[in-house]
């Protein structure tokens, strides 16, 4: 039957010839398929209902204002969204992940700051470092490699305070099974978001979009001190594809100690993921080796191991076994306990502490601050460094910068576990909200920066051009665009990939292990 002009919809409708569920803007033979429909057989109707569903029904629209929604930064959503950045019960160890997002934060600093300027050297190592940006503290808003040693002192702390809670608990049984849950599921954490995050670098590279800015990218009259690779293009997706596949396998890097041992060229700034991915392991083994050990004597037994791997210049290692030591120092000493399993810091009132105490903790937290500030190169001529360089052993195989670095790292987070102030710090509603898009942070703001960062860099420097101060005016210009832009890319890439995966390894631990 054909449609005629003159026939309307309302009286089609009552002689039943258009289903309810069939578009207005359908052509006759999508009818005719729909007619088609009722003569299949029984198991083709079922496997063809997904397909005439689709063609049959206005999902498009839906579509598109569903994805324009999540497109949204989700502190701009509703106040369901802004709860899952900050509810209002946080636990007694949220602080820590504040702390994680602001050393998230400034990993990203650091990388948009090294393109232009040299950062690693600290104030008057030389003629011509005497900004004030370069002073002690100050530095540290841009100065990646110590919050490196923060993330690795807090992955420690974090994967050890519940298998220690346990172990003081005298609960075998949970322990063992929390162990294995951490062990199971620690790969698939680490692994399957940055699997995510390059392939979405090599659809990028296929569609052009690092094409549009690789001329940018290497160009010396804008990245006036370290160009990052830009990853290549290749002539085929196949072999793209295949290159992928092959950086992914060499990522699993847990069999020497290589400090850049697997990192690819898809995105230079994941050498760390290994690095965690190994020191996990080793922290796992050491939990489960001192278990059923006095408290004494596992403190003794790790200070033992840790001495052996600070022998051997393994920091990454040395800062999880510190992270280790920590959280059983803060369950010795009750800091975690509250009245309730949450903690309401909207409703506590701050508990009064001597004030030789606050003094104590703050200053004790400056001085970890200060070790952090060591400079990445030319310590040994930089003022306020000099005796401290001539005191690292000659026999520190690691880069020099990462003896006082590490050490900074430790005793900062141990001074902050002490100082309610500096928890309220970390406990605010932005740190908190880095904390939660921390690993997204980490993960996107390569891509960010060389697909659409270096975008806005091109416009602010064609704006106030690149001669003397200008320079500085167009870095600063792109800023103003660049950080919104991979915060933004962060956000979506953390609700998108890195909560669906903590979902996903729990689902899969799910499906494995033997049901009690």
């Amino acid at each position: 039957m054909s449609r005629s002009s003159h026939h309307s919809p309302h009286r089609e409708e009552k002689l039943e010839l258009l289903a309810k569920h069939v578009s207005d803007v359908e052509s006759d033979s999508d009818i005719f398929e729909e007619k088609a429909r009722f003569s299949l057989t029984p198991s083709r109707r079922i496997l063809t209902a997904p397909w005439i569903y689709a063609r049959s029904t206005s999902w498009r629209p839906l579509l598109l204002l569903r994805l324009g929604v999540f497109l949204i930064p989700s502190f701009l959503q509703g106040r369901h969204a802004r709860e899952q950045i900050r509810p209002a019960h946080l636990s007694p160890t949220a602080y820590l992940d504040g702390m994680r997002g602001l050393a998230a934060l400034v990993v990203f600093f650091c990388h948009y700051f090294y393109q232009a300027f040299i950062i690693a050297e600290g104030w008057g190592a030389g003629e011509t470092n005497y900004h004030l940006l370069k002073l002690p503290f100050i530095r540290l808003f841009y100065q990646g490699p110590p919050a490196v040693c923060l993330f690795f002192v807090i992955s420690g702390y974090a994967l050890s305070y519940r298998p220690l809670k346990l172990v003081r608990s005298r609960a075998p049984a949970d322990l063992a099974t929390a162990i294995s849950s951490l062990v199971f599921r620690r790969g698939i954490r680490l692994y399957l978001p940055t699997a995510i995050s390059t392939l979405l670098i090599v659809c990028l590279l296929r569609v052009g979009a690092y094409e549009w800015t690789r001329e940018f990218a290497t160009d010396r009259t804008y990245m006036k001190n370290v160009v990052e690779t830009h990853p290549p293009r290749m002539e085929f997706a196949s072999d793209q594809l295949l290159d992928w596949a092959k950086h992914m396998y060499r990522f699993v890097h847990v069999f020497d100690w290589n400090q850049f041992g697997g990192s690819t060229h898809y995105d230079v700034h994941l050498w760390t993921i290994p690095v965690e991915f190994r020191c996990s392991l080793y922290l796992f083994l050491v939990l489960i080796g001192t278990a059923r050990l006095q408290a004494k004597f596992r403190f003794t037994i790790v200070g033992g191991i840790m001495w052996f791997v600070y022998s051997h210049s393994r920091w990454g290692l040395l800062l999880f076994l510190c992270g280790m030591v920590l959280a059983e120092m803060d369950l010795i000493r009750g800091a975690h306990k509250t009245s309730s399993p949450d903690l309401l810091l909207c409703k506590l009132a701050p508990v009064r502490r001597p004030r030789w105490k606050r003094l104590f903790w703050a200053g004790l937290a400056l001085v970890g601050l200060y070790l952090m500030c060591q400079p990445d190169l030319k310590g040994n001529i930089t003022p306020g460094w000099v005796w401290l360089h001539s005191q690292i052993p000659i026999w520190w195989r690691a880069d020099p910068y990462r003896y006082y670095q590490s050490l900074g790292a430790v005793v900062f987070a141990y001074a902050v576990g002490h100082s309610p102030s500096w928890q309220a710090f970390f406990n605010t509603a932005p740190v908190q909200y880095l904390g939660k898009i921390s690993y997204a942070l980490y993960l996107m703001h390569g891509p960010a920066l060389h697909c659409i960062g270096y975008h806005w860099e091109r416009m602010a420097y064609a704006i106030t051009g690149v001669d003397g101060y200008w320079y500085n005016v167009g870095f600063v210009l792109g800023a103003v665009f660049c950080i919104p832009t991979v915060v933004w890319c962060a956000d979506i890439f953390w609700r998108a990939v890195d909560i669906p995966t903590v979902k996903f390894a729990k689902w899969v631990e799910s499906k494995c292990i033997v049901q009690a």
